[in-house]
Order: C-alpha cells, then structure tokens, then sequence
C-alpha cells in the first residue's frame, strides 16, 4: 500500500521557503527568460499530483507554486529525501526502487490520486507520460491528463500508424517498412529490401532506448535482439519497425502547442544534433542551419500532423534534415520534451503553465505571428557519466560537494538533486541541464563556457570535460554539425581537452603558484607565523612540476597575491585572491580571466587541477624532494588483460559463456543493463573461459565483478 506523507514537516516547510528564494534568484537577477504570467481570475486546478521525479518533476512544481496551486509528489523508498518530494505539499511512496515497482505502478499511482484529492496528473517525460493505459484509467476517475488525448498518445506513440497518420497529413517522410517486424530474420530480409544502412527502433517510446543502426545482416540481427529487449524492458512493448537510416544528417525538431479548440502553433526549433547513442547532448535555438522558409514549412507541417490527431498539449514533432534542407517525419514526442528551456528562453512562454491552461480547456492565448525568436539559448544535458568510455557511460555516487553556477547572469539550471543526493543505478543520471541565454549565440556559447567552468561537482564522474569540448569546437562555433559530431571529431573516443603549448605553461604556471600559496599559508596559524618547511622571508622558489610524465623545472617569484612563473625562459604572471577553501579558483594568468577547480591536493605535492573543462594531473615538488624522489619505488600497475570487467554498476541480464567455453575477440560474454540502457560486453582478445566469478544478478562495485579468461 502506497505511504502518505503529508508535507506538514519541519524540515519540507524549510526546504519549501529555501526554494522559493532560489526560484527569485532564478527568475529574477539571473533571468531564466520565460514568464508565468498568473491571472487570478481564471479558474484552475486546486491540486496536481507530478508523476515524475527528479528536475522534471520540480520544473513543474515551480510552475504551480507561481499558479497558486498544490502539488503531490510520488516518490519510490530510496527518494524519499529527494529534492521533488522535499518541494511538494504532499508526498506519496509508491513503492520500492526498480521503476517497474514505482513510477511504472499505475495502480499505487492512482491510489496516490485517491488518497490525496489530486485533481489532475502532470506526467513530466519518460515513465508513464505516454502511456495511453494511464491516460485512459485517469479519464475513468475523472481526474485530468495534463497531456493530449488517448487517441493522439496512441497514434503519435505508435512509430508505424504516426507514419502512416503523417503520409496522409502530407508530411515528408522516411522510406521504410510500414509495419511491425516480427523476428530477426524477417528484420534482415526486410533491411535488404530497404537497403543498408537501416534504422531499428522500438515502436513505442523514445528518448534512445530501443535503437539501433545496423550496417549489414549480422548488426541487424544483433540489433533487433538489443533493440526488443531495451524497449520490452523501458516501455513494455517489443515491437519493432525499420526505416532506412539517412546517414550525416541533423536532428531538428518544432515544438507545438494546442488547445482543445483547433487552434495550433508551432514554436520554432530546437537544433538536437550532437547526441551519443541516439540520446541528445547539447541543444540550441534557434537552429544555424534554417532559414526562414525551410523553418516556415517545417512549423506548417509540424502544425498539419498535429491537427491531423486533434492535438491539445505541448508536443514535439522530430525531423531528420539532410545537407540540402530535405526534411523528414522521425517521431511526435506527446509530452513535454526534456529540452523544452530553451524554447522558453527564445520565446518567453512557461510551456508548463500552457499545458496546464489548455488540460482546463482554455484556448491558447497566443497567434502564431505572437511567437518571436529573441535571443540564442543552448543547453547542455549534465550527466553523471564517464565521458572517456563510449562518450558517457553511467556513473553512481554521492554528490559530497555541489554548487550551480546560478550567481552568473542569464543562466538557467533545472535539476532535481542536492549537495548529499544520490546517483543511483535505478534511473536516468541526469544531474542537471544547464542552460544559457544571450542576445546573440556567440554570447550564450562564452556564457556556456564560463558556466561550465563554474559548476562544482564532486563525489561522482561527469560530463563536464565532454560538453566544454563541444561547444568551444571550431566545427561546433561554425554550426557544421551533424549527429555524427562526436564519433568525427573523436573517432578514437573522446581523450579530454589537448593542452596547447601557451595552455600547458598556463597550467603548470597555475599548479606551481598554487603550490607556493599552499606553502606560505601552512607557516600561518591565526594570523601567526610558525615554523614551516619554507622559509617566512623566501620570495623566491625553485619548483619541479611533473604533467603527463614530463618534468619541468620552474622558477616562481612573488608579490603579494601576484606570482611571476618562469618556464623555460617564458614568464607567466598568475594572480588571484588564492582562497584555497574554495571550491573555484578564479584567477588572472597573463592578462585572461580563468576559473579553475582544485580537486586534489595532498602533502606529497599531487594536484589535480579542472582547467579548461578537464581534470589534469600534476606533482609539484620542491627542487631537493624531486631529487629525492627518484629512489621511490612505483606502484605495478594490475595486469587486468585477462579479465573482462563491467566498467560500470548494473544488472546482468544475460551470460552469453560458460566455464570452456573458447571465445574469439569481440564474442559478447554478458549483457549489462544500466540505467535503462543494455550493454554488450566483448573479450578483448581471443580466450578460453576459465571461471564465471561473483556473477549477481546487481553489479555495485564493477571492479570486483568479472570474468576470468585464458589467451588461448
């Protein structure tokens, strides 16, 4: 039975006013661009239950607090202290953590409605925001969808009857198989027909899950194995369909909003291009790729399907847009979409409050000439992710440090956790998205990238180094992008930001300076000096900074908060208020602004320094401890070339070897699922399995999971 909380607790009332001075911070001298224009007078609901969690559910609590009206959130055992359930009214547990258990629980859901009077259900994305089922057991109740209708969830969910609905609606579409493929090999007969490469993709649902690319038979049969799998698993149907797979293009897609009157706009675009497997990563508006005309007709057609299955909501309609501006049908998303800030910022409507007005049946108060384009807006998708494996595998932890960089003008952060909150294996690691607003999109890219280097994550792997790379990327800057960018530009994987000669002075500048700032507090005690290991009169230093195995002698000097580094006969003037409890490091080096991180800094002269978006490694030793050092004996690095390990936490759902089993290089031994995603896990080399050890069924610690195999 679902456990009520109600919100009548001290620490939720605490919670409750420490966020509505962040959301004046917000929305007032930072500026999140969109404006939730309250009138009193027009009747709403008095109470929505969110059944959501994480930013989106408190993206849609911060709308209703503006509304003036009560919110419900749901929340599975291991969120019962998460941000969404602090924030809202009142709380509901709908079960333990597996998603299948809780937010997937239609049943304890709607006894969550029941218990708490809620008059209306906000989905958010993902789970059960496109659910036909659910929207149907709302209707029953006479509790509202703030969503559209059954019959467009169904049509618009459905990959292959919303092709057909498009065909007829007369929108361009992709040339493929209009229907449901029933086996592997029916998959490979039908991609021959359509001619490779082809697209796999799961019938219902989105968001990545369920795709794959497939090149030549064996990938298509692989492919449709993985790809039933990941969408039984993330929407509880296995249907798939396949579609001809345009290589090179852009993902762009119109935003729509509709009432329950006929009345339909279209809210320009949303450039989605850079992705990794199949799941965006950086999204701008407007598009640099449209010009008036192709964005024109793309909103028409977007606006016609949405006519075409009598729309009322916000939705998405996705295109695929080749290199000469053709266009095609991907997908209606029914549902508010995950990078839905940025049209905000550009257009300055809350989409929330839209959905909210048109579930009451109010008509849209807006005309299509209404919406205007101001300004540039890009987000980055912040996740709790290894960006050096595969460009993002999934990352769990305790965020034991964290600070939004929300003390910088035009910026925005939607996130749903905390300082103290856990990334989980059980959901999205999504920590945050991160969203900056400009007058032109050179201003949001600068304003992206000072934000970026002012976010402070610590306690979990993320993707910070990735997403600065992209976006300070001459290809990026240019706007020649395509959803082929990452695996292009980093076909060896991405290896973190490449030092210039001019950066990596800066770098090994700011490691010793910092160093000696280390030092010459240590002789300080309350403003006292006392005895340290460097002289209180020395003003001068002779350092040895070791970086990517290469050692360098450096000369520093200094005058109060301003060192001079001399590295091989150039001078590098670094300063700063050197404030070493602090999170951020700010600093001048040679004229610039800079904003570092010190992640690490030990007694032995070790110093992990974040610059310019990626962590380095450096030693920093005095002149007599190097010569010193060399009489150190290293640490062996473990021999791991016989063990395939998980590189990341997760479910083994399937073991593809036994204990004698011979296995030839890139044979799959197991399938890992992560955070709604299946892995395939391949020997590196030719091998004979000699033991299956601490196979679980819940990886937590992958290191001590793994298989032993034998070169053969």
């Amino acid at each position: 039975m679902a456990a009520y909380r109600s919100a009548a607790g001290f620490q939720r009332v605490l919670h409750a006013v420490k966020h509505v001075c962040f959301s004046k911070q917000r929305c007032g001298v930072i500026i999140c661009r969109y404006s939730t224009v309250y009138d009193p007078t027009e009747k709403t609901f008095d109470k929505i239950l969110i059944a959501n969690r994480g930013e989106i559910a408190c993206r849609v609590i911060k709308t209703c607090k503006k509304m003036g009206i009560k919110t419900v959130a749901v929340h599975s055992d291991v969120d019962s202290s998460a941000v969404h359930v602090k924030m809202a009214d009142e709380a509901v547990c709908v079960g333990p953590a597996p998603t299948n258990k809780s937010y997937l629980n239609m049943d304890a859901i709607m006894n969550a409605i029941k218990q708490t009077g809620a008059q209306a259900v906000h989905p958010g994305y993902g789970f059960l925001s496109e659910n036909k089922q659910f929207a149907k057991r709302l209707a029953a109740e006479g509790v509202s969808f703030i969503g559209p209708d059954t019959h467009a969830i169904q049509a618009m969910g459905d990959k292959i009857e919303s092709k057909l609905i498009a065909k007829a609606a007369k929108v361009n579409t992709i040339p493929g198989f209009d229907g449901v493929v029933k086996d592997a090999e029916e998959a490979v007969k039908i991609a021959g027909e359509i001619g490779y490469p082809v697209m796999i993709k799961a019938s219902a649902g989105g968001g990545g899950k369920g795709m794959r690319i497939a090149w030549n038979d064996e990938e298509t049969r692989e492919g449709f194995r993985f790809s039933s799998q990941e969408a039984a698993s993330s929407f509880g149907d296995d249907r798939l369909l396949i579609e001809k797979f345009i290589d090179n293009p852009r993902h762009i897609e119109i935003q729509v909003l509709a009432d329950k009157h006929g009345n339909a706009l279209w809210l320009n675009e949303r450039e989605c291009s850079i992705q990794r497997r199949n799941q965006k990563v950086v999204e701008e508006a407007p598009s640099t790729f449209l010009d008036p005309d192709t964005r024109r007709a793309m909103g028409e057609q977007a606006v016609s399907l949405a006519k075409a299955v009598k729309y009322s909501s916000a939705g998405t309609v996705e295109f695929l847009v080749d290199s000469k501006k053709n266009f095609y049908f991907l997908e209606m998303n029914t549902r508010l979409q995950v990078e839905h800030p940025i049209t905000e910022c550009i257009t300055g409507l809350d989409l929330v409050q839209q959905m909210i007005r048109i579930a009451m049946g109010y008509k849209l108060q807006h005309k299509q000439s209404d919406i205007p384009i101001n300004g540039w807006a890009i987000e980055s998708r912040v996740y709790a992710e290894d960006p050096y494996k595969s460009f993002g595998l999934p990352s769990i932890g305790r965020l034991s440090q964290y600070q939004e960089p929300l003390d910088l003008r035009n910026v925005r952060v939607d996130s749903g956790i905390e300082e103290g909150s856990d990334i989980s294996i059980y959901y999205d690691p999504m920590i945050s998205k991160l969203v900056t607003y400009g007058k032109t999109r050179e201003e949001a890219l600068k304003k992206m990238e000072e934000a970026l280097d002012n976010y402070v994550i610590r306690g979990v792997t993320h993707n910070i180094p990735l997403l600065r790379e992209i976006i300070v990327h001459p290809r990026f800057v240019s706007g020649d992008i395509s959803t082929k960018f990452l695996p292009e530009v980093y076909p060896d994987g991405f290896k973190g930001h490449m030092l210039t000669a001019g950066e990596r002075r800066e770098l090994l500048a700011t490691a010793a300076a910092l160093y000696v700032a280390a030092q010459l507090r240590s002789q300080k005690f309350l403003g006292d000096l006392r005895v340290s290991v460097v002289p209180a009169e020395s003003r001068q230093w002779e350092l040895c900074v070791e970086l990517d195995k290469g050692v360098h002698m450096l000369g520093v000097s200094r005058s109060g908060n301003n060192y001079t580094v001399e590295i091989d006969g150039e001078k590098v003037e670094v300063s700063g208020e050197w404030n070493l409890a602090s999170a951020l490091l700010p600093l001048t080096i040679n004229g610039k602004h800079r904003t570092l991180q010190c992640l690490l800094r030990t007694a032995a002269g070790e110093i992990t320094l974040q610059y310019l978006g990626t962590s380095f490694k450096l030693r920093v030793l005095s002149k007599l401890a190097a010569s010193l050092s060399k009489h150190m004996p290293e640490k062996v690095p473990e021999d791991t070339s016989s063990i395939l390990r998980s590189p990341m936490p997760g479910s083994v759902v399937a073991v593809s070897v036994k204990p004698g089993d011979n296995v030839a290089e890139g044979q799959e031994i197991c399938v890992i699922e992560a955070m709604k995603m299946q892995n395939s896990m391949t020997a590196a080399k030719a091998a004979k399995v000699s033991s299956l050890t601490h196979i679980h069924k819940l990886i937590h610690n992958p290191p001590r999971y793994s298989v032993h195999h034998k070169s053969i």
